[in-house]
């Protein structure tokens, strides 16, 4: 413990009392020998600008929370399903209109064929809920496809999975925010001026959210995501009752509606129209990515909402494109500003003027947004997952105040900003980069799965490998038609940019590999005494208080301490000597005169030729650059100090057998000189003064900090 026990004498002889000190209570809380634990105080900023930076930060995100509060931020199934399968259920609201845009070119049979492709997309969707449900219960610590490609099939495919991963999440915030806003655009056109605009500031308020933390993010975004959900099962009640009692009639199609071609529909056609209407399964693999966010049993729950997010997606897809095909619902030309397909089906049960519609196109357009909200909670995850594998820089495995993966959150969010603004927000440009990753993940996910049940054959492995081998299939085939479909219309980037972020990834592994294997020890190494010896460097500006500290700091250090001056004019530089001799004497001073008028190259080359002038049989010296630096008392003050210090220290940092030690000294509120005790002196010795760093009390004495 810190402080302890501390008997006191009482007034009268005899009197005895104990007073128990605990100066860490007020930062730390004790918790054994040698062992504390930080409370919220021991974080809080010293600097008046610093308290409101982190006060404005709470405000905005909310107040930081400890790691044991984690459990609390686990997610029901209440919450988890709009925050995990918003994205899923949301891709009712534009996967018929995909399919519809490719088959119009075929005339009236296009509304056949386009329940035939959802009915197919629905048996696929079926399959892979199946088996991603398994994968849940079979990986419980998350990764999804990342995980089960790297542990069951090889770590390249896992790379190639977590690459695909990625890329589908970033494209799923830019589709979904701009098909959220052309919704916004059926009801009112005058928007498509500022569509780009409308959804960055989505991306920015999704962004902070998500940054508050997964549970409150799930409070915020549960409302309307089952607003949406209610809305759109009543309109698909309400087809399907108009539909099967014979009210359904064709209806007039709008200004903007596309034109009628003339092709024959055949399997080429039917295999682009299923390539564009596959997005409605994107989405699916999210909650096999974030079984740790839910609450306990993990694996139980994340699988059932698995199966709820399914069965509400199939409803509603094939729903709304049944009431489409009855209605002969026909997509507006894209950039056109018309209303979209499920803004017409919806005027079919509502009517264009009711209040229901509108709501259900507020709704519409806030699920949509609230659609990337998935992709923000899993890219984060994944991306820590890599991190902590040594792929992607670890800091994106770092959590935020409020245990939400940061790092992972702002690149997001900055990577779909791009996007939607290269492509103008326009949700048809965007389409054609979508849907290729999640697929290559079905498809390694289920081809992993095969294996795992073959490997550990439990309880009936066979029927659930069938099920994986199944899905394995299916996706494989899907995944090249939609590689073939798309290719030419923007897939070819997607196919590039997957090998490339594998290479990087690769690469940082690499990386930290060497240091790993430069930094590890032994294993039956016993760390002995320094056998180098120690030299210390101290550049000096002039002879202060500051330089007093360092000088000192170093001589507690070494006892070989010397200090450099860096000079342009010979005038100045002889007067330095002379006042260095007199206030510091036992301190060699090198002046090192630099006609050029550099100061840190001067210096690096003066350590340089010391060490070329080492013994050769001896060990190189551990070398410390003892740097004086004035700190002021306020930000805008620091501005004027401390330039050359900064730009010696990044030239310094990495030179080997070369420690740089930062000595602070701050300045005081009313600056006094220091008392220094002078020791005896003879006679002829009266103007020898001995330099120490003592000071009044009221003047903080801080360490070195050893960088």
């Amino acid at each position: 413990m810190i402080g302890g026990r501390r008997s006191l004498s009482g007034r009268k002889p005899g009197d005895k009392r104990v007073r128990v000190e605990r100066p860490h209570a007020a930062y730390f809380r004790y918790t054994g020998p040698n062992q504390l634990v930080a409370k919220p105080e021991a974080s809080v900023p010293r600097t008046g600008l610093g308290r409101f930076s982190r006060r404005a930060k709470a405000w905005l995100i909310g107040r930081p929370l400890a790691s044991e509060e984690e459990i609390g931020e686990r997610l029901s199934k209440r919450l988890a399903l709009p925050i995990f399968s918003s994205d899923a259920i949301s891709s009712s609201a534009y996967a018929t209109e995909e399919i519809l845009r490719v088959l119009v070119v075929g005339g009236a049979l296009a509304f056949v064929a386009t329940v035939q492709v959802a009915a197919a997309i629905a048996f696929l969707l079926a399959v892979v809920a199946v088996s991603y449900r398994q994968v849940c219960r079979a990986f419980p610590d998350g990764g999804g496809a990342y995980a089960v490609a790297k542990t069951e099939l090889t770590p390249l495919l896992g790379l190639v999975a977590a690459a695909a991963l990625l890329i589908d999440y970033v494209m799923t915030v830019a589709v979904s925010t701009s098909s959220a806003v052309e919704q916004l655009i059926s009801i009112a056109p005058e928007l498509n001026a500022l569509r780009v605009a409308i959804c960055l500031t989505s991306i920015t308020l999704i962004t902070i959210g998500n940054l508050r933390g997964l549970r409150e993010s799930g409070n915020i975004f549960a409302i309307p995501t089952y607003l949406f959900v209610s809305l759109a099962l009543l309109i698909v009640a309400i087809g399907g009752f108009r539909i099967l009692t014979g009210q359904a009639a064709p209806v007039q199609p709008q200004d903007e509606a596309m034109s009628f071609g003339t092709q024959t529909i055949g399997i080429l056609l039917l295999l682009k129209a299923f390539a564009s209407g596959s997005v409605a399964l994107t989405g699916t693999e999210a909650i096999a990515n974030g079984v740790p966010a839910f609450r306990p049993p993990e694996a139980k729950n994340a699988a059932n909402t698995l199966v709820i997010m399914a069965v509400l997606l199939a409803i509603l897809f094939i729903g709304i494109s049944v009431i489409a095909a009855a209605y002969h619902v026909v997509p507006s030309v894209e950039g056109a500003g018309g209303p979209t397909v499920i803004a017409l089906v919806a005027q079919t049960a509502f009517g264009a003027g009711s209040p229901l519609y509108y709501i259900f196109q507020i709704s519409t357009a806030l699920i949509l947004f609230l659609a990337a909200n998935t992709s923000y909670n899993a890219f984060p995850r994944l991306a820590a997952l890599l991190a902590e594998d040594g792929y992607i820089p670890r800091q994106f495995s770092f959590r935020g105040d409020r245990l939400a993966f940061s790092w992972g959150i702002i690149l997001l969010s900055a990577v779909a900003a791009a996007l939607i603004v290269a492509f103008g927000g326009v949700t048809t440009l965007l389409i054609p980069l979508y849907a290729v990753g999640v697929f290559v993940c079905f498809t390694l996910s289920q081809g992993g799965m095969v294996l795992h049940w073959h490997r550990h054959r439990e309880s009936g492995w066979w029927r659930r490998a069938g099920i994986n081998a199944l899905g394995a299939v299916l996706t494989a085939v899907v995944l090249a038609i939609v590689v073939y479909e798309k290719f030419a219309g923007g897939a070819y980037l997607v196919v590039i940019l997957i090998p490339t972020l594998v290479a990087i990834m690769l690469f940082i592994n690499r990386q930290y590999a060497a240091s790993a294997r430069h930094l590890a020890l032994r294993p039956d190494y016993v760390i002995k005494p320094p056998f180098r010896e120690e030299r210390a460097i101290v550049p000096i500006p002039s002879v202060n208080r500051a330089t007093v500290r360092a000088i000192n700091v170093a001589r507690s250090i070494t006892t070989e301490v010397s200090a450099v001056y860096i000079s342009e004019d010979p005038e100045q530089s002889a007067e330095m000597r002379a006042e260095w001799e007199k206030r510091v004497p036992g301190v060699p001073l090198v002046i090192v005169e630099s006609p050029y008028r550099a100061l840190a190259g001067p210096l690096v080359a003066y350590l340089d030729v010391l060490d070329r002038a080492w013994p050769p049989g001896k060990a190189q010296p551990i070398t410390f650059v003892v740097i004086p630096e004035y700190v002021a008392r306020h930000w805008w003050e620091r501005l004027l100090y401390n330039q050359s210090a900064r730009r010696l220290r990044s030239i310094l940092l990495g030179r080997p057998y070369t420690v740089v030690v930062d000595v602070p000294y701050r300045r005081d509120d009313r600056p006094e000189e220091p008392h220094e005790p002078r020791e005896p002196q003879e006679p002829a010795q009266a103007d020898a003064v001995t330099v120490t760093d003592d000071v009044p009390e009221r003047v903080e004495v801080p360490g070195a900090a050893a960088r």
